[in-house]
C-alpha cells in the first residue's frame, strides 16, 4: 500500500521484567474519579456516572519512560498554569463490549504509573465556554507512562498507595481504593460506550493535591507494586 504521507508509528510502552513493548491503541481518561479531587476542582463528588475524555495515542503525546529513567517534558506553550495529575493506568489486553464489572479483570493486561499533564488555565477556559478540553489535555508530551506491570504480578493494586512528590515534597497521596468508580467499574462503563481493544490505555483518575509545576522541577510518582515514574520539566 502506498501512503500519501508517512503513516504514524505505533507507540510501545515497556513491560516490566521483559524486552517486550505494549502497543498503544487508544488512550481514555476518567474525569474526577476521586471525591477529594472533585471537591478541590469545585464539584460535588456525589457518585454520578463516570465521564471520559481522550488523549492522542501518538509519539508526540505519549512519553514512554523506562524503569530507572527520568523523562524530560518541555513546558508547553500558551499556558501559565501547567499541572500534574498522578494516575493509575490500566492496560487492556483482551477486548470486548458491554463487559460486566465481575468479568473486567480478565480483560486487563497490566498496570502502570501515568501522569495526566494538564494546561489547567486552557482547560478551565474551555470548560467555562462549553467547549471541548483538548487544548488543556491533549497536547504534546501530555501523557508520560512508566513500565507496565502485568496483572498477575500486581495483585494488590486495587488497594495500593499512590503518591506523587515534586522535588522530594509529597503533593498527592491516597490509595487506589479511594476511587469513586473502581477499575472494574470503569472498564464496565467505558465498554458500553466503546468497544475496547487490546492496546487501549485507561487513565483512572487523580487524587487531590493537583498543582502547578515550573521548569527545573522533578516529579516522581509511586504506586505500590508498580515501577515508579519520574519526569523533569524543562
Amino acid at each position: 500500500m502506498s501512503f500519501a504521507v508517512p503513516p504514524m508509528g505505533i507507540v510501545g510502552l515497556p513491560v516490566a521484567g521483559t524486552d517486550e513493548r505494549f502497543p498503544v491503541r487508544r488512550v481514555y481518561c476518567v474525569g474526577r474519579n476521586y471525591a477529594a479531587h472533585a471537591r478541590e476542582m469545585g464539584f460535588d463528588p456525589e457518585r454520578e456516572p463516570p465521564f471520559f475524555f481522550c488523549k492522542p495515542n501518538d509519539d508526540a503525546s505519549i512519553v514512554p519512560v523506562p524503569a530507572g529513567s527520568t523523562a524530560t517534558l518541555p513546558y508547553p506553550p500558551l499556558t501559565r498554569n501547567y499541572h500534574y495529575e498522578a494516575e493509575l493506568v490500566v492496560a487492556i489486553g483482551q477486548g470486548g463490549r458491554d463487559i460486566a464489572a465481575a468479568d473486567a479483570a480478565a480483560h486487563i493486561y497490566g498496570y502502570a504509573c501515568g501522569l495526566d499533564m494538564t494546561r489547567r488555565d486552557l482547560q478551565i477556559a474551555a470548560r467555562e465556554q462549553g467547549r471541548p478540553w483538548e487544548v488543556g489535555k491533549a497536547f504534546d508530551f501530555s501523557a508520560p507512562v512508566g513500565p507496565i506491570t502485568r496483572r498477575a504480578q500486581a495483585p494488590g493494586v486495587h488497594c495500593a498507595s499512590i503518591a506523587l512528590d515534586v522535588d522530594g515534597t509529597v503533593r498527592q497521596q491516597a490509595t487506589i481504593a479511594h476511587l469513586i468508580w473502581s477499575v472494574d467499574e470503569v472498564i464496565a462503563n467505558l465498554s458500553t460506550l466503546f468497544t475496547l481493544q487490546p492496546g487501549d490505555l485507561i487513565f483512572t483518575g487523580t487524587p487531590e493535591g493537583v498543582g502547578a509545576v515550573t521548569p527545573g522541577q522533578t516529579l516522581t510518582l509511586r504506586i505500590d507494586g508498580l515501577a515508579p515514574l519520574a519526569v523533569r520539566i524543562a
